[in-house]
C-alpha cells in the first residue's frame, strides 16, 4: 500500500539515524578553550571561574557575530536550586556581556548524583 504522505513527511523506520544525528550536535565533554571564539572564551572563563563545572559547553549560535550563544553547564553550585534561581545565577555572572548580544539559551544541571536530578 502506498502512503499517502510524501518519503521526507514519513516517520523513520529505524531511531539509528536520529540518535547519530543528535549524537553529532551534542558533546558530553567540556568546551576546549583553544576551540572557542572570543566571546565564547570570555563567557567559558566567567562561568569556569564562578561555578567550577563538571561540565561546560558554550556556543555562538549566531553563525560567528556573537549575537546569540548557548550554554549547556553542569556543576554542584546548582544542586537544591529551582531552575529560575540556576539561571538567575548565570545571568547575574554574565551581566556585562549579556548587555551585547541578542539571545541567550541557557541549560543548567547540577551532577549526576544530585538527588533533584
Amino acid at each position: 500500500m502506498l502512503s499517502v504522505f510524501p518519503r521526507f513527511l514519513r516517520a523513520p523506520r529505524n531511531n539509528v539515524s536520529i540518535l547519530s544525528s543528535l549524537r553529532r550536535h551534542t558533546s558530553s565533554s567540556p568546551s576546549s578553550s583553544a576551540d572557542l571564539s572570543e566571546g565564547e572564551k570570555l563567557i567559558h572563563e566567567k562561568l569556569s571561574k564562578r561555578f567550577s563545572p563538571s561540565q561546560l559547553k558554550v556556543q555562538d549560535v549566531s553563525g560567528g557575530c556573537g549575537a546569540f550563544y548557548a550554554i549547556s553547564i553542569t556543576s554542584d553550585a546548582f544542586k537544591g536550586l529551582t531552575t529560575v534561581k540556576q539561571h538567575k545565577l548565570v545571568t547575574e555572572t554574565l551581566k556585562s556581556e549579556i548587555e551585547g548580544i541578542h539571545g541567550l539559551q541557557v541549560c543548567c544541571y547540577c551532577s549526576m548524583f544530585c538527588a533533584r536530578c
